[in-house]
């Protein structure tokens, strides 16, 4: 005899109906928007316009607006566009990687992170667009027979690499998104009252009807996906951080980087991500669909990461020792204790000991202290990449180039129209797609809605799947 285990707390919780799925997500589409939406919406606007000023003044004069100089020259634009990459990470490990894994939390949680994979790509783009100064000429960067001298482009380097990986990451991240969303726009298609609305859903639902052939085709397609983005989880960030290690600067020449850049994307990126959902589970009412449980994994998930940071934080200060080379030490020590020791120490505290704190079940469970921790740890994120960055660079092996870096307005301005460039994607999307996957939902809800949980708690003997099909695939 089966038993289902009684230890697992539902996943879906209030005891609803499918019906009732369909209503509560499709009511922040259907509805009117509140009030809260509209006030970051606006907020999202006025950043993402004063950053689209500051980019135009950037094209206009020059990069030499940027607080960039002789010695740093890589500075805030790489910080940021290293930073919003690692954020786009975690929508393509909980959407690939789980859904392989066939872990069920995910269903709740995946559409908006793979919403935020794509946005959080789209912001990182700007920097390496217009980290080449010229970009209308970034037509020269392709192998095409031309007339400006031997052009051609060196396939050895790893920043040649970066724009195939991103690419790719992009591409196959945004045909995942879109595949997962068409049975929803398809059940909104059939709801829609307006013309417009039933028109453009429609078109974008591709017509699906929902039979057992589109289901069948629906699956595979998802799981051939999932197969193709989990290598590219991988492959991206070290890839990036690969621009970096096969440099000669010391404190970037190492073999850490890739699995450690790694490691810190997903932390940042789940850390995102809880940022989000905690927010839209308030303005939305889903609370009955993102419980305290998937807080709970996610935050598990960080405990983990930022351990695995912390210990690879640990292994390039003892590598540097052991190496006994004096310029690898003279880097470390120099991160540490030198002019931006502030950054490093900010980086150490948010990045390390601050995760240890999920450790509490009665912490990791808290909403409010979720919050705050989330953007804890992207600030010690931002700050990482801050770290191996600009000081190292202050500080080469000519103490004659020695200088600071200190960021102009428009290096701020950037970085701030890129995050309201992101929030202002976000919050259109989720007003008008479906924010949850509801047919993934409906799919495991008798083996993790409160009411079925609940009944074979009361019926304890009964056999766990008796009747229990795919309820997810009926049209409601």
């Amino acid at each position: 005899m089966q038993h289902e285990s009684e230890i697992r707390e539902p996943l879906i919780l209030g005891k609803k109906s499918y019906h009732q799925v369909t209503e509560d997500i499709v009511r922040p589409i259907e509805g009117k928007a509140s009030k809260y939406w509209y006030m970051l919406l606006t907020a999202s606007i006025i950043c993402f316009i004063w950053g689209i000023g500051c980019l135009c003044y950037t094209i206009g004069t020059g990069i030499g607006v940027w607080g960039s100089n002789n010695g740093v020259d890589w500075a805030w634009d790489i910080t940021n566009f290293v930073w919003w990459i690692g954020i786009g990470h975690a929508g393509t490990l909980i959407s690939a990687v789980l859904l392989l894994f066939r872990q069920k939390w995910r269903m709740a949680i995946n559409r908006s992170a793979e919403a935020m994979t794509i946005f959080a790509v789209m912001c990182a783009a700007i920097f390496v667009l217009l980290h080449t100064g010229r970009p209308w000429l970034d037509y020269w960067l392709f192998p095409l027979p031309n007339q400006f001298g031997s052009l051609w482009v060196n396939f050895n380097s790893p920043l040649m690499w970066d724009v195939f990986a991103v690419s790719t990451y992009f591409s196959v991240s945004l045909v995942f998104w879109y595949t997962g969303l068409i049975p929803d726009f398809a059940m909104i298609r059939d709801r829609a009252v307006k013309p417009f609305a039933k028109k453009m859903y429609g078109i974008m639902s591709f017509g699906w009807g929902g039979s057992a052939r589109h289901w069948h085709r629906f699956e595979e397609v998802s799981l051939v996906l999932a197969g193709l983005s989990t290598p590219l989880v991988f492959s991206v960030h070290s890839i990036v951080s690969t621009d970096f290690a096969t440099s000669v600067v010391p404190g970037w020449h190492t073999t850490i980087f890739p699995p450690y850049f790694v490691a810190g994307a997903v932390f940042s990126g789940f850390a995102m991500v809880l940022t989000l959902l905690l927010i839209m589970r308030k303005i939305y009412n889903l609370e009955n669909y993102i419980t305290i449980k998937h807080i709970e994994y996610m935050n598990i998930v960080i405990i983990v990461t930022g351990s695995i940071v912390g210990v690879a934080y640990l292994t390039e200060l003892f590598i540097s020792w052991y190496s006994g080379v004096e310029y690898e030490q003279y880097a470390f020590l120099n991160r540490a204790t030198g002019p931006y020791w502030w950054a490093y120490a900010a980086m150490m505290t948010c990045n390390v000991i601050s995760p240890q704190l999920f450790w509490s079940k009665k912490l990791r469970t808290n909403l409010m202290f979720t919050f705050v921790m989330s953007i804890i740890v992207n600030i010690g994120m931002w700050f990482e990449r801050f770290v191996i960055i600009v000081p190292t660079l202050c500080r080469t092996y000519l103490p004659s180039t020695w200088n600071m870096y200190s960021p102009t307005f428009v290096d701020i301005g950037i970085y701030t129209g890129t995050i309201g460039m992101f929030f202002t994607f976000f919050l259109l999307f989720t007003r008008y797609f479906p924010v949850i996957a509801q047919a993934e939902l409906k799919s495991i809800m008798k083996s993790s809605g409160q009411e079925y949980k609940e009944r074979h708690a009361a019926h304890g003997n009964a056999h766990p799947d008796a009747g229990h099909g795919h309820g997810g695939h009926e049209a409601h």
